[in-house]
């Protein structure tokens, strides 16, 4: 179909985008979210902020990052209770996203879809170095990524593994520094 000049200008047009925004633990990825999504605030745009239920370290509510800053977000169990939470809205944060089930890039693309700006955060890779959950598949569809970076407790070099202090072998495991470190490739593989 082709549109006159008269009916296209009129067309409004409502493009949606996916940004990702990935590293390692202690790399800043909550901090970045909250940032992205208070300019959307502060746009007086509708935003909607989801945590997946298990993640209560700081919070049951609020996304919290490692800095203390927050804001408010709906906790939810699986991915597709954000399709259903997210009506009239703008703007859809979503953080801790490797927690999620492997339907959250199909959930983001659907909002997408719709006209709506998906901002995601989450680990890429987990303390084994392997990709982390949905999180790759979203970066695959996404328009945006940004990874962030740690510094190295080591050596101060840029870091983007999450190394495990402890011995349990469970993928994911809760926590903060007392059972992880961020570290750059030659000090998470030892390789001096």
């Amino acid at each position: 179909m082709l549109f006159s000049e008269h009916n296209f200008g009129a067309r409004r047009a409502t493009y949606g985008s996916i940004e990702v925004i990935c590293g390692s633990m202690f790399s800043g990825k909550t901090e970045e979210l909250i940032r992205r999504l208070k300019r959307a605030q502060f746009a007086k745009l509708n935003v909607e902020i989801f945590k997946p239920s298990v993640d209560i370290r700081y919070d049951e509510q609020r996304v919290v990052s490692h800095d203390q800053n927050s804001i408010s977000s709906t906790p939810v169990s699986n991915s597709s209770a954000i399709l259903l939470l997210s009506a009239d809205t703008r703007v859809v944060g979503i953080d801790e996203a490797q927690f999620f089930d492997d339907e959250l890039p199909n959930v983001c693309v659907q909002l997408a879809n719709k006209g709506l700006r998906v901002i995601v955060a989450g680990l890429d890779m987990d303390f084994k170095g392997k990709p982390f959950g949905p999180i790759p598949a979203i970066m695959a569809v996404a328009e945006h990524v940004t990874k962030v970076h740690a510094v190295c407790v080591r050596c101060g070099a840029p870091a983007n593994y999450s190394y495990r202090l402890t011995n349990n072998d469970k993928q994911v495991l809760l926590g903060e520094k007392e059972s992880y470190e961020p570290r750059c490739r030659s000090c998470y593989y030892n390789l001096d």
